[in-house]
This record gives C-alpha cells, sequence and structure tokens, in this order.
C-alpha cells in the first residue's frame, strides 16, 4: 500500500477558485496540496484585437474581487495582458419601455468593474502557484476515493494510487464535484431549461465602456465590453435561451446568428458585424445545505452555482474563498485544526447568507421577466423608471453588485 502523506490542506479542483485558496494559504507555515485532473501549465495568451484570440468565457470582475486578486499579486498580470473596465451599465426592458442606466461617478468611484478573459485569470493564478514553495501541485491526477476517519481526518486515493491524509479537504471541484458526491452534501437545485450562448462579436459601433443587459421573455441578453481596436469594436455576449431557441441560434450560419442578435440587442451598438465560435452551457440553480462537514468544505460552484444574468458567479467564489483562507490562517495561528468544524462554520455563516440572498434575487429577476401579463410589465417598467429617478437606491444598488459596504468607495 503507497505511503499516506498529511497535509494541513488539500484543495482538489485548480480553477479559479481553488487555485486562488492555494495562493492564499501560501507563505502562512501551511502545507497544501493542490489536485487537478488536468495539466497545469502557463497559456501562451495572444495580445492580438481580434474576434478568434478572445477567450469566450468571461467574467465581470468587481472591485472587491480586483482587491483580491492584488492581495494574491495576480491582478497586475492580469491588467498588463488585456481587460475591460467599465464605467456604465444600461438595463432595459425588451417587452417595455424602460431603461435604468447606472454610472460608477453616482458612487464616486471609476468603474462598476472589469470584464476579464477567464483563461487570463487561470493563467495569472497558475504562474504564482509555479513559484510557490509550500504548495504541492498534483497535476494530472483525478480523485478516486475520500472519506473523513474517526479522527476528523480526510483520507484521500488518487486515480495512480497515492494515498493523502488531510486536516482540511476543500472542494473547489466545479458544479459537478466529485467531493460533495463523496461526501454526501445535499443540495437543493433545478435545471432552467435555459442554455446560455457564450461567443464574442464584433460590433459596428463601440460599447462605450459601458455593460449593456437586455431582459426579454425568453431570456436575458448580456454584451459586455472588450479591449477593442481603432475601428473594431469587440463586446462578448451571454445569451440566455430556451434550450430548443438555442439549438436553432447555435445552428444558424455566422451571418443569420449575427442578424438574430442585432434584432436582439435592438442594435444598441450597431448592426452585429461578425462573431467568433459559439458554445453554451445548462443553467442549473444548485445550492448545497451545508457548506462544511468536520474536516471537509466547499467552495465555489462546489457550494453553490447561480444565473449568469449578472455575472456574480466568479465575485461569490472569490469571497468564499477568501474568508476561508482567513479563517484557516487564524485557526492555524492559534494552534487549532483548520479543519476543526468550528473554524469551518465560521466560514458558512459568513457566507451563506450573502450567497442565497444573491441566488435569490437573480432567480427573482429572471423570473419577474419572463411575464407576459400586460399588468407585471407595466409594473416592471415603472418599477425601473422609479429606481432610475431614485439616487440612494441606484447608488445601494451598485455598491451591492460591486461588493463594496454602504460607505465603501471604489478606487
Amino acid at each position: 500500500m503507497a505511503e499516506r502523506r498529511h497535509y494541513d490542506v488539500v484543495i482538489v479542483g485548480a480553477g479559479i477558485a481553488g487555485s486562488a485558496l492555494a495562493v492564499a494559504l501560501a507563505g502562512q507555515g501551511i502545507v497544501v496540496a493542490l489536485v487537478e485532473a488536468r495539466p497545469l501549465e502557463p497559456t501562451i495568451l495572444l495580445p492580438e484585437l481580434a474576434l478568434g484570440q478572445f477567450d469566450s468565457r468571461v467574467s465581470a470582475l468587481t472591485p472587491s474581487s480586483i482587491a483580491f486578486l492584488q492581495s494574491l499579486d495576480v491582478w497586475e498580470a492580469i491588467e498588463q495582458y488585456r481587460c475591460a473596465p467599465y464605467r456604465h451599465m444600461t438595463v432595459w426592458d425588451a417587452d417595455g419601455t424602460a431603461t435604468i442606466d447606472f454610472d460608477a461617478a453616482e458612487v464616486d468611484a471609476t468603474s462598476l468593474g472589469t470584464i476579464a478573459e477567464n483563461r487570463a485569470i487561470t493563467d495569472s493564478l497558475v504562474r504564482r502557484l509555479i513559484d510557490l514553495n509550500d504548495t504541492r501541485v498534483l497535476a494530472p491526477a483525478s480523485l478516486a476515493s475520500c472519506e473523513v476517519d474517526a479522527d476528523g481526518v480526510a483520507c484521500l486515493a488518487l486515480d495512480d494510487g497515492s494515498q493523502l491524509e488531510a486536516s482540511l479537504l476543500v472542494a473547489a471541484d466545479g458544479a459537478l464535484s466529485r467531493v460533495r458526491e463523496l461526501m454526501a452534501f445535499r443540495t437543493r437545485e433545478w435545471d432552467y431549461g435555459h442554455r446560455a450562448i457564450v461567443t464574442t462579436v464584433q460590433c459596428e459601433h463601440g460599447h462605450q465602456d459601458t455593460a449593456w443587459q437586455c431582459f426579454m421573455p425568453t431570456g436575458p441578453l448580456a454584451l459586455l465590453p472588450l479591449p477593442s481596436g481603432q475601428d473594431a469594436h469587440f463586446v462578448s455576449i451571454v445569451w440566455s435561451q430556451q434550450d430548443d431557441a438555442a439549438e436553432e441560434l447555435l445552428a444558424m450560419d455566422d451571418e443569420q446568428f449575427c442578424q438574430a442578435l442585432s434584432g436582439a440587442s435592438e442594435r444598441r451598438l450597431g448592426k452585429i458585424v461578425a462573431a467568433g465560435k459559439r458554445s453554451a452551457f445548462s443553467l442549473r440553480q444548485r445550492h448545497a445545505v451545508d457548506y462544511v462537514l468536520p474536516g471537509v468544505a466547499l467552495v465555489g460552484d462546489a457550494a453553490h452555482t447561480i444565473h449568469p444574468l449578472a455575472g456574480q458567479g466568479i465575485n461569490l467564489g472569490l469571497s468564499d474563498v477568501a474568508v476561508l483562507a482567513k479563517e484557516i490562517r487564524s485557526a492555524v495561528a492559534g494552534g487549532a485544526s483548520p479543519g476543526d468544524i468550528a473554524v469551518l462554520k465560521r466560514y458558512q455563516r459568513q457566507r451563506k447568507g450573502e450567497n442565497l440572498a444573491m441566488m435569490a434575487a437573480m432567480d427573482g429577476f429572471k423570473r419577474l421577466f419572463e411575464q407576459r401579463s400586460p399588468a407585471v410589465r407595466w409594473l416592471r417598467n415603472a418599477g425601473l423608471r422609479g429606481v432610475g429617478q431614485l439616487l440612494p437606491i441606484k447608488q445601494q444598488l451598485m455598491r451591492q453588485a460591486m461588493g463594496l459596504g454602504a460607505g465603501d468607495n471604489a478606487a
């Protein structure tokens, strides 16, 4: 039988959340192993501003998330590569007449958030991981089994026969978490019957440093700003559609798709000139009843998945990581085990309420804008107009979306 090596923390999953947690724990005298099924290597990121050179998956990072990435010394690499801060957000109801505009100046900020390509975030974290001396990266390696023994120690077996044990096992292995399944965490979940189409498109007009969001009965459409050249204007789209409609859009040729998107976006950015390769993923709301068990914690998509209409998934995940890392560091500094249930419940108390509130709000927005009743449409549009005229309410909404407290400002 292979020798079982002990770690203070074993993280399964080296996506954004798992890699960020490993970096956040570095240099604290905490011995960490990071297990990932795919090879972890730096990516060659081409800086060319061309339709086929953007990652189709992007994230709308809040100032709070950016501050956390700065604390990990990874934000500078993302920023130097390329990203697109946005100062405005325009939201409108395609089934009505109301529009609401948000401006960073209304909360004394320089931006509401920044659009970054997921591969750039991941690459910056991988490059930091390579430099860490107290983190062992096991990749490619897959989890075969895991359990927690009577002493609260997590025991793991990998597919190559390796045996690990940890004071704390962290599941950062995504929405279909193997750790969550093996440890029998209960979840509440439902399928939306929608798919989100993602791609990069070139527009006739520039995005004006604005994130555009259109609510339609068939699902929301987001046009997110990307770095653009003088004569080439690019945005990333996330278009939520019912399954059948999504299949039709995916089957269209580029010209047909551009025409359909031009109509759906009401030509807010003029004609859609060209589209990159399209892909789609199914939308499912999922939330773990508990985030923690003795010796085990869930973070990011392993704990909760949310409708992408406001782009908050990655921000909630990074907030999970920041809080859990702080609690682990505090526990170890005080001589406690990072897997102690009292330590883990402090993490859960700080994160579960905020995550549930955001998930409920996004689900409510989605269902509200699917309603086609004339009375509901009138109330919806009246509500949008009303919020747009009440600056204190707009300011509070913006601060919450930016991950800021009531009195915080963003630089």
